[in-house]
């Protein structure tokens, strides 16, 4: 079918979705969970084809792991799917209420967008979060994937549509099975057919989608983040956070790609962290204030602006809390930092003037995650302000409609 033609039947099959109680949402949420777990050895099936094609193409071990379902990752997306099945409902809830001197009643009510368009690339399992948050917020989705997680999912989609089509047409969570960006490009134009579109990917997709975009949309997933050790900081806390934020899972949006040092304590930590990050293999670059200290591999200034998703790291010697900030500020994607500090004033301060959507203190960034922020489930972090801003769960997926109750006033 033309992309028009598959569009359309997705936004006439949004109406369906909507007219679907509560009830059901959940039940076939909870059904999904369930075939997501009978088909485990189908899933893997199909994303070790993946996995090997692009293994053949020599892509790095972090995009692997984005790319990997294994057993315990589908049991995680299903349980997600059961978790988002439990929740309260956050549709058609009544945010405000008054009533005018003339009798008017006037209610905001959470409303479902309508049809979602998704773009991501090689994290199979944004499809099943989805799926799950659109179903649960009553949207219909238009998810396109990379071409490297094609197999995989072509197979989740299909157990999609086999829950679905018992209640509504399956044609609510479509797949976009051509990966050519030139559908990417004509997608981004279908104003008719959707209603906000979300880049789940690097910055090259978010960029494409930002200079493109002919929908409103939400800027996410980019993550230079930060971890600041100010001269206070308890430096055992410091590198236990280090190490979490960089190396349980460097491929991810919410690790750490910089260290900034205060240099009061940098001749004591920065042995510490070179002695750690070594056992750990990670690679370490640095400008010549630090290798004054420890040995690291010499650092472009562009190194201060890239997203690794790999066990590297860029360290930097700054002054105090102030040019700390200032750092960040200048280099950051705007999604999390964090400082380690035993001073309140330089908490505070770094509360106040960090620019970015989540702010630590003596806390990994690694916690970033609408599943660790008690959201049940995410659709992305976004980095912008309007008009959802952090991990984005169920409530960020509404947008509100005004009801207007009368007894035949005019105006």
């Amino acid at each position: 079918m033309m992309l028009d033609e598959i569009l359309a039947k997705t936004k006439e099959a949004s109406f369906e979705l909507q007219a679907l109680s509560e009830g059901t949402r959940n039940r076939i949420l909870e059904e999904l969970a369930g075939k997501l777990l009978a088909k485990i050895p189908e899933i893997i099936a199909a994303n070790r084809q993946d996995l090997e094609n692009a293994r053949f193409k020599q892509y790095p071990e972090a995009f692997l792991d984005r790319l990997k379902l294994d057993e315990k990752r589908i049991q995680t997306m299903s349980a997600a799917l059961i978790q988002l099945a439990k929740m309260p409902p956050v549709v058609g809830q009544v945010l405000e209420e008054k009533q005018r001197p003339n009798g008017l009643m006037i209610q905001k009510i959470t409303v479902p967008f309508g049809v979602l368009a998704v773009i991501f690339e090689a994290r199979p399992n944004v499809l099943i979060d989805v799926v799950g948050i659109a179903i649960k917020t009553a949207n219909a989705a238009v998810l396109k994937g990379g071409k490297e997680a094609i197999l995989t999912n072509e197979c989740l989609i299909s157990l999609v549509g086999t829950v679905l089509e018992r209640h509504i047409p399956k044609a609510a969570m479509t797949l976009i099975k051509d990966t050519d960006r030139t559908v990417t490009l004509a997608l981004l134009t279908k104003r008719n057919f959707i209603d906000l579109v979300i880049p789940r990917g690097g910055t090259a997709l978010i960029h494409f989608v930002i200079e493109n975009a002919k929908i409103p949309y939400i800027e996410t997933g980019a993550g230079n983040c930060h971890l600041y050790v100010e001269q206070t900081a308890n430096l055992e806390m410091a590198l236990k956070i280090a190490v979490n934020a960089k190396h349980q899972r460097p491929s991810v949006c919410n690790a750490i790609e910089n260290i900034l040092v205060d240099q009061a304590i940098a001749e004591t930590f920065l042995p510490m962290l070179f002695e750690k990050f070594q056992q750990l293999s990670i690679e370490m670059r640095a400008d010549e204030a630090v290798r004054k200290i420890i040995p690291c591999e010499p650092i472009d200034e562009s190194d201060y602006d890239t997203e690794y998703n790999d066990d590297i790291i860029a360290l930097k010697i700054v002054e105090n809390t102030m040019e700390a900030v200032k750092h960040i500020n200048r280099h950051s994607t705007k999604h999390s930092e964090t400082i380690v500090t035993e001073d309140v004033s330089a908490k505070n301060y770094f509360f106040q003037f960090v620019d970015s959507a989540c702010v630590y203190h003596n806390a990994s960034t690694r916690f970033s995650d609408g599943g660790e922020f008690g959201l049940g489930a995410e659709i992305g972090i976004s980095t912008q302000k309007l008009h959802a801003r952090g991990p984005m769960g169920l409530k960020e997926m509404l947008t509100y409609q005004y009801r207007i109750h009368g007894q035949g006033q005019v105006r």
